[in-house]
């Protein structure tokens, strides 16, 4: 049975989506079965996995509106080894439509019922606002992974986001919880960013992931070859830090 997981942070530009792609392509290659799921109207999760978000015939907006199953929407990225449920500007439309729908938080976590046995893990990029579509991702998630740069105000949007996923177990999915916290775009030159670093330590303890992912130029250049660095430059340190976090990963899940 798969492990569910969405990549979320109520804050912009923190590097959810670099996250997502890169953790699954980890993933793969430490061979894993991965299914990732794009829930951005952006499509950039689509996109930076090699799917051609113009030419997809289904989308997870397909799915959402139960007019199509994942095994019927999913596409096999065979550059980087994994699954994708791709999304398109087609899903901003979702949000208006799903208001009068029944079960309307829960359309996603009914469709992965039906292939949660194929895969090892299934990742979800979220949308950066608390909207329909980040609801569907976290009522059927196991936890929650949130990258965050280690910078001030990062702390004040994960407060935000510690309150969200409280609300959403009390309500709607009991099993939600964070599953870590992993510090992205890294520079220990920086000051402030070793002294934030050390405040999440204290704060969080052991949900703060032991991998640290650096800032690297690769990383940043990799979306624009429509690859995650991890397939991109396997030898950059953005790659390496990527294949060592999934691993973490894997050992994470087999002690939940």
């Amino acid at each position: 049975m798969a492990k569910i997981f969405c990549i979320a942070n109520q804050k912009g530009g923190v590097g959810k989506t670099t996250t997502t792609v890169n953790l699954a392509a980890g993933l793969a290659k430490v061979g894993q079965r991965v299914l990732m799921i794009d829930l951005d109207p952006q499509g950039n999760a689509t996109m930076g996995s090699g799917v051609d978000k113009r030419k997809l015939e289904l989308t997870v907006y397909d799915v959402l509106l139960e007019s199509a199953s994942i095994a019927e929407a999913r596409v096999h990225s065979e550059k980087c080894g994994y699954d994708v449920l791709g999304a398109n500007r087609e899903l901003a439309g979702a949000e208006v439509e799903l208001v009068e729908v029944e079960r309307r938080e829960k359309r996603l976590k009914l469709a992965l019922a039906a292939v949660a046995d194929n895969y090892d893990f299934v990742l979800i990029d979220c949308p950066p606002s608390l909207s329909m579509l980040t609801l569907n991702g976290l009522c059927c998630a196991h936890g929650v992974i949130v990258p965050m740069q280690c910078e001030y105000f990062a702390l004040e949007g994960l407060t935000d986001l510690v309150n969200t996923i409280k609300q959403v177990h009390a309500n709607l999915n009991k099993e939600l919880a964070i599953i870590g916290l992993l510090r992205v775009m890294f520079d220990p030159r920086i000051t402030l960013q070793q002294q934030v670093s050390d405040q999440l330590k204290e704060h969080f303890g052991d949900k703060v992931f032991n991998t640290v992912i650096p800032r690297n130029v690769r990383l940043a250049e990799a979306p624009s070859y429509g690859l995650p660095g991890v397939v991109f430059d396997p030898a950059s340190k953005g790659a390496l830090a990527f294949v060592a976090f999934a691993e973490e990963m894997v050992q994470r899940i087999k002690v939940m």
